[in-house]
């Protein structure tokens, strides 16, 4: 067959309207998980090889746990490396996969780290459309009833159990598994992890999971028990090794620690580095297998882990006796480098947009490169290099021709930050620390704006401890002082939700004039402390409630994400500020607009409802796909 030759001005007006490296110089936690940037396989391959050589290692019995720490300057692609790693061992069923790169609560390391066990453990496994934690569910099945079916049998079958036999079924399997790891001390982990094979209530279960407390009603629906808010910390670690503990059976862990070089400490002085290093330690010695990698800059290391007390038995199990005790280092890039990677993101480009190129490399220059190559780059300012540069000459075109519009500078990052949240929603619109820092941003950037008659003069967090609202808006309207309490509350338990209300309604204490609760989520009706509060707020009070919506929070997380990786991107504050002012991202946000409108005094519409049905109306077949399932059911 031969391949057509699409005319120069065709691809041409395709680079003009499309740069494929605008925006992609960070890799982002949605490109560790999903669809990546193209990759070279052989550009540090040593460093990728190490972590694939671990598990293999470990398969095989000749290792038990492996520590692996890489080092490397900023933009030197540690985070193209792990990348590399997620997706390799997608395509391996012996391999488990956790990333952590994100630590807002260092004083709080363990609870997070079991949230971040969560949220890994929901990303998509070997089957097409399941969770790791459905792969592990059936895998326990499988193990204790001695079948052989997919995750995805069991998951199509579920529905059938539940209306035939209710609950009780899972109660049985837990049963049965418990029989078989006799060494499990919590049985409700178990049960938990079954339930994520039941669509209806998988959300939930993974809920439970990372640590959160479930309302009432589903917490009894699905009999599992609610944390202890005050115990939250020493109970994650108990989780987070039993669900290790159980995991290993089937799965090599693999556990990343990515974007360690934060300033942030903890209350004993410790940096975010130390603390991972510690916890890593404690992994190390209390797990049953297992691959621990993480990721820093040289400087991260020498002057941070290298510091701690008792460094060296931090050391000994941070890095490998293949490598003399030291951090894998990544090597900077060289001419060949260059072109290779200038090849695959075009060869994607191209082939991603059904045209052909007059040469593979264009319209770049291929000695261009190899000098660009010359100079030891890094992976980020090779994109960058690239993106600044991708441009052609139109033949016949004179500097008098109709200029081209010039794209704002912050639109590329912007576009892409906003797809990677639109692609992993789920996880942000529970963050409610993301939410939160993205909404305080977009109400900065609106000082001195007027919006929905609200004059905004300020905003600013509070200094209350425990404080479980989020900011104050003030300003003035109608020649009125405006102090607005936000908070903005996720949590499906009651406990968390009363908490919040209480202080919402307490206008004296926190200096307020109205209050106002953001949240997607019903209240549960046996949230009964909580339902007061609420009546109160909105009815006496003159508050609201505002409903988050995915539509509206996206674009304000992704202009929050970018501001925060701004020194990345090479962005300044200003460029952003503009770019947020001229596209009007924060002031016709309908979210912004709603939190400073005059209260409605009612419950949002379209709230998510999280109480449970115990039973689902579906058939009571047991067969799929013609296999007969009812001997493990009962």
């Amino acid at each position: 067959m031969i391949s057509t030759i699409y005319p120069i001005p065709t691809i041409d007006d395709l680079i003009k309207s499309h740069n494929p490296f605008a925006g992609h110089i960070v890799v982002r936690p949605p490109q560790i998980w999903g669809k990546s940037f193209p990759d070279v396989p052989s550009i540090n391959v040593h460093a990728s090889n190490a972590v694939f050589q671990a598990v293999a290692q470990i398969r095989q019995g000749q290792r038990e746990t492996v520590g692996i720490t890489i080092t490397a300057e900023k933009g030197l692609g540690k985070s193209h490396i792990i990348s590399r790693i997620r997706h390799r061992l997608q395509t391996d069923d012996s391999a488990l996969f956790v990333y952590m790169s994100k630590y807002d609560n260092l004083n709080q390391i363990k609870y997070q780290f079991l949230q971040t066990v969560a949220s890994s453990l929901r990303a998509f496994g070997n089957y097409q459309g399941v969770m790791q934690w459905q792969e592990l569910a059936g895998a326990l099945i499988n193990e204790a009833k001695k079948c052989n079916y997919t995750p995805q049998q069991y998951i199509n079958i579920f529905p059938s159990w539940l209306n035939k036999y209710s609950t009780k079924v899972v109660d049985h399997l837990t049963d049965l598994v418990l029989k078989i790891k006799p060494d499990i001390n919590n049985p409700y982990i178990v049960k938990a992890i079954l339930w994520t094979l039941s669509s209806v209530h998988a959300n939930y279960a993974t809920y439970w999971l990372s640590g959160f407390e479930l309302s009432q009603v589903q917490a009894e629906a699905m009999g599992l028990p609610n944390p202890k808010i005050k115990d939250r910390e020493a109970e994650a670690l108990s989780t987070i090794r039993q669900i290790f503990y159980i995991t290993s059976d089937y799965r090599i862990p693999v556990i990343c620690f990515d974007e360690l070089d934060i300033i942030d400490v903890d209350e004993n002085g410790f940096t975010a580095a130390q603390v991972i290093a510690n916890l890593a330690k404690d992994l190390y010695n209390n797990l049953k297998c297992g691959v621990l990698l993480l990721a820093m800059y040289p400087e991260t290391w020498r002057d941070q882990v290298k510091a701690l007390p008792q460094a060296e038995a931090v050391i000994d199990r941070l890095t490998s006796e293949r490598y003399d005790r030291q951090p894998i280092t990544l090597n900077y890039l060289n001419s060949d480098d260059v072109v290779a990677i200038v090849f695959q993101w075009l060869k994607e480009f191209y082939e991603d947009n059904k045209q052909t190129p007059p040469s593979p490399l264009y319209p770049f220059d291929e000695d261009k490169l190899r000098q660009l190559g010359k100079g030891k780059p890094t992976i980020r300012s090779v994109l960058k290099w690239c993106a600044d540069n991708f441009l052609v000459d139109i033949p016949g075109k004179s500097d008098d021709s109709e200029p081209i519009d010039k794209i704002h500078p912050v639109e590329p990052v912007f576009k892409n930050e906003l797809a990677n949240v639109d692609a992993s929603i789920e996880i942000h619109l529970n963050d409610e620390g993301a939410i939160s820092d993205a909404l305080w941003f977009c109400f900065y950037n609106l000082i001195g704006e007027t919006v929905e008659g609200v004059k905004i003069e300020d905003v600013a967090r509070f200094q209350v401890t425990p404080c479980y609202l989020d900011f104050k808006i003030s300003g003035t309207k109608d020649g009125e002082h405006v102090k607005i309490g936000v908070a903005i509350n996720q949590q499906s338990g009651g406990i968390g939700v009363q908490a919040t209300l209480k202080q919402l309604i307490d206008y004296t204490r926190f200096d307020l004039t109205r209050g106002c609760l953001i949240r997607s989520k019903k209240i549960g009706t046996n949230a009964t402390k909580a339902r007061t509060y609420l009546k109160e707020l909105l009815h006496e009070k003159g508050g609201e409630w505002v409903l988050l919506q995915c539509k509206d929070i996206n674009p304000l997380i992704a202009s929050f994400f970018v501001y925060a990786n701004c020194d990345i991107y090479g962005l300044s504050e200003e460029q952003i500020c503009d770019f947020i002012k001229q596209k009007q991202l924060a002031i016709n946000n309908p979210l912004i607009r709603e939190i400073l409108s005059d209260p409605s005094g009612q419950d949002p519409e379209n709230l998510i409802n999280e109480d449970l049905p115990i039973r689902i109306p579906q058939g009571v077949s047991n067969l799929v796909d013609g296999i007969d399932f009812s001997n493990i059911a009962n």
